[in-house]
């Protein structure tokens, strides 16, 4: 049931730490420093209160700075922002949890997160390295340490208090499962790549059983031509309803259930990705009814995000 038809101010309650989610949130995958300080402080103007980083992506730091200098200058407390980041795979041994969640937290200048992800499945090589790769340049998997495990280090963390909820990242259904059978905190949020030609509707059904926020990324299909945002059933609705095609996407991503997150590098495009309504129900329905299946980010085979260049930290 839709509480209400405006998705700009929709939020999520958390199934524990008392967090309550937006949304619609601002996702923080920009490759240089510049771009992500401009584009994270037009995302909060725009109205964004949501905002999803990662060590993996190392600009923790100019997103902390934005906000730093945003939060004041929009008259928005800290409380009234949910921020999230990710623990990347070569910190997957339960000892290197807590000195990557610190070294994240003073990286974005905050005292506490409201949600932590385990960002894949896969665990890498412990070190400083992102990207361990052998001679041959394949990545170099660490066999030595589980997904439990590394879920307990993460389960600490929230009984320290200074990590309201957790939760997994890139993770398929059949590995979801067992976690969350043997987890003692169970995962607050799941985060995915999601859009109609990659429904997930099955994981999506877990997680409403379960009371797990699913939050999808790419909800645009990554803005990849041809993709979602040239199908001809979004741009037909997108005319009838006199909106555009990613703002058609972006309401379908929320009307299922879930939350997402969008990159917008500009101001006018942060406006538009933030001002999403509710689709009529036929509309709804007609996209649903889409059959292409393509998926554009195989990180949950590899645990390597694309669209991230391979470089050494």
């Amino acid at each position: 049931m839709i509480e209400s038809s405006d998705f700009r101010s929709k939020k999520i309650m958390l199934n524990h730490g008392g967090g309550r989610m937006p949304a619609l949130g601002f996702g923080t995958l920009i490759p240089d420093a510049a771009t992500t300080l401009r584009a994270t402080r037009e995302a909060l103007e725009a109205g964004y209160r949501h905002f999803d980083c990662a060590e993996r992506y190392r600009n923790e730091r100019e997103v902390g700075e934005a906000l730093q200098t945003g939060l004041p200058a929009a008259g928005v407390a800290r409380e009234d922002i949910f921020m999230t980041t990710k623990l990347w795979n070569s910190n997957h041994r339960p000892e290197r949890v807590q000195p990557a969640f610190e070294a994240s937290l003073e990286r974005l200048g905050l005292d506490y997160l409201d949600l932590y992800l385990i960002h894949t499945p896969f665990a890498f090589q412990p070190g400083d390295e992102q990207d361990p790769r052998d001679d041959n340049g394949q990545v170099i998997y660490d066999q030595g340490v589980t997904l439990l495990d590394t879920w307990r280090a993460m389960e600490a963390l929230v009984d320290q208090g200074r990590c309201r909820a957790i939760g997994l990242s890139d993770i398929g259904l059949d590995d979801l499962q067992p976690l969350y059978e043997s987890a003692r905190i169970k995962p607050a949020a799941v985060q995915v790549e999601a859009h109609p030609y990659l429904p997930e509707t099955e994981l999506l059904e877990f997680c409403k059983e379960k009371d797990i926020v699913f939050l999808a990324f790419a909800p645009l299909g990554h803005g990849i031509r041809p993709g979602p945002l040239e199908d001809p059933v979004i741009a037909q609705i997108a005319a009838r309803t006199g909106k555009t095609t990613a703002q058609v996407l972006l309401a379908w991503a929320i009307q299922r259930g879930g939350a997402l997150l969008t990159t917008p590098k500009t101001a006018d495009r942060a406006r538009e990705n933030f001002d999403i309504a509710a689709l009529p129900a036929d509309a709804f329905d007609e996209i649903n009814r889409i059959e292409t299946r393509q998926r554009f980010n195989e990180v949950v085979k590899t645990g390597s995000p694309g669209f991230i260049p391979r470089r050494a930290q």
